[in-house]
């Protein structure tokens, strides 16, 4: 897969931190007080600290146990990360977070807890038994540099559903879901099977349905009659867990960089590739937009929590009767809350689960509640109608600019005609370090003979091949999309949409390499710039 930097417009990048940082200011300026005063963080989250507006888009990758999870990661990064292991058992068991680090290392959770530029501080309230199974990879990655993702343990099936992990998974699930930008959500096409735990971690993800994408993973591995049968499936069952009027968006998909099999439904694959990739790639463009959704979220639930915590105070006796006039206001928490809403205009949808309040209650002195005070509320209702407000316009014209991606959207178009009027390499660099003879020697040479009797089979016009050509030939490797348009991008040095000999011998190497199990290099390195090409190439950079 081709993952490469987008050009920047540091005016627009400007733009978007001044939105966060105006997003940070009016929370801990308008909403943290409230949160404080009606002691917030004792029933829900905890208080957002600078770094939760700070750091990239994150994204949440979980799934049950041999799904792909991540193979998947390792897909989109096209690089291998330390402590990653595949398998078909259980093989990853802790919480990895990838993020970006100018040097590779690998924190772990108790250390990343006491850091204050990791939007991880509040974890250490599940104790050293999350603790121990969590921790951050930190690489020179250039995708990491706009978004995070986030491995999870694989989701235990029936049969070892007797298995304790030794600390919350479902609350852990949520804290994250609460806070990243995108959940994917992976299922194996030959083993859809719902466990106890994986109920219950949909359970964690209610109220973030809109962050929530499903991949239905390793599609290419069954017919098209079991695959329709499998879909189907998967779709009711998630109807009977997300009961939401709107359906859940599934991706049919192989998403690995490995070969594909062939397979009826081979076109919709790719298909479903290029929208999943596009959906993630939009992401740090969306960043803002989904920080203001949050806080206007949580400013709404904080407002609920308030006009709670006070009815329970006004109607608590002064000296007598305390205990039981508690647990008596606890059983009438659904009353209480109609009540509220019918008498303050407080929408339905804005309150907490009951259930989850009343378990909360029980443990609380409500006798150090405190009533309704005006000047706060009155400078929630302000952040809700006039300063959100103030900042969608400023969100409306970011969204017309063009901002840094992740996955290079001109990528997945690269046998598009319109990719044939651009300069894919004028931002690459080349290897200051390799010696003169090293630059001199073309290392796919030795190979040529054979794949110029590839080349002449294709019949080229005037001693090239044209794209469509080539890609023709490419897609019989069964190699992913994704990875033939890297692959077409740093064949064709002078960009000018087709393949002389030397460049369709140097994208034969490289298909070659893929195959074995290598990495494709992210920037064409000085031995593999084929002879001819190199004094243009070297111009084109002076």
């Amino acid at each position: 897969m081709s993952i490469r930097r987008l050009r920047s417009n540091p005016k627009t990048l400007g733009d978007v931190n001044l939105v966060t940082e105006d997003l940070k200011n009016l929370y801990f300026k308008r909403l943290l007080p409230i949160e404080k005063y009606y002691s917030f963080h004792h029933f829900h989250s905890p208080s957002y600290e600078d770094a939760e507006f700070d750091n990239k888009p994150m994204v949440l990758v979980m799934g049950q146990y041999s799904t792909g999870k991540t193979t998947f990661v390792r897909y989109l990064i096209e690089q291998d990360f330390p402590g990653s292991r595949v398998g078909p058992e259980p093989t990853t068991d802790c919480f990895t977070a990838l993020m970006y680090g100018e040097v590779e290392g690998v924190i772990p959770g108790n250390a990343l807890t006491v850091d204050p530029k990791k939007p991880f501080r509040h974890l250490d309230s599940f104790g050293n038994a999350f603790l121990n199974r969590f921790q951050c990879v930190q690489m020179p990655n250039q995708v990491l540099e706009s978004v995070s993702f986030i491995d999870t343990p694989g989701i235990l099936t029936a049969a070892k559903r007797k298995l304790s992990r030794g600390y919350d998974f479902p609350a852990v699930l949520r804290w994250f879901a609460e806070r990243v930008d995108r959940i994917i959500l992976l299922f194996d096409a030959h083993k859809l099977e719902f466990s106890d735990e994986l109920t219950r971690a949909f359970g964690a993800l209610c109220g973030y349905e809109d962050k929530l994408r499903v991949v239905l993973n390793k599609a290419d591995r069954v017919d098209s009659q079991q695959l329709i049968r499998v879909y189907g499936s998967l779709m009711w069952s998630l109807g009977k867990v997300f009961v939401t009027p709107e359906v859940l968006r599934v991706y049919i998909g192989s998403f690995w960089s490995e070969p594909r099999q062939m397979c009826d439904h081979y076109q919709l694959l790719e298909l479903e590739e290029e929208d999943l990739l596009a959906d993630i790639r939009n992401l740090p463009r969306n960043a803002a937009v989904r920080k203001l959704n949050d806080l206007v979220k949580r400013a709404r639930l904080v407002r609920a929590h308030a006009h709670i915590i006070s009815y329970l105070k006004q109607e608590m006796p002064t000296i007598f009767c305390k205990e039981s006039k508690k647990h008596n206001l606890i059983y009438q928490l659904p009353v209480i809350f109609t009540k509220i809403q019918q008498r303050h205009r407080v929408p339905a949808g804005d309150f907490p689960d009951c259930t989850t309040m009343q378990e909360k209650l029980l443990s609380q002195d409500f006798s150090k509640f405190k009533t309704l005070k005006p000047s706060l509320m009155a400078s929630l209702d302000k952040l809700l109608t006039t300063d959100i407000a103030n900042l969608v316009p400023l969100l409306q014209e970011l969204s017309k600019k063009s901002l840094p991606g992740v996955l290079d959207g001109e990528f997945l178009g690269t046998f598009r005609p319109e990719h044939y009027k651009r300069d894919p390499f004028k931002e690459l660099k080349r290897d200051e370090e390799s010696s003169e003879t090293d630059f001199d020697e073309w290392v796919v040479e030795k190979y040529k003979p054979k794949y110029d009797e590839i080349f002449f089979n294709l019949s080229p016009n005037e001693g090239k091949l044209s794209g469509s050509k080539v890609k023709e030939w490419m897609t019989t490797t069964l190699l992913p999309t994704s990875v033939l348009a890297h692959v077409w991008r740093l064949s064709d040095v002078d960009g000018d949409g087709m393949l002389d000999n030397e460049e369709f011998a140097l994208a034969v190497h490289l298909i070659e390499g893929k195959l074995e199990g290598h990495w494709l290099p992210r920037e064409l390195p000085s031995h593999l710039v084929p002879p001819s090409k190199r004094l243009s190439s070297a111009s084109d950079e002076e």
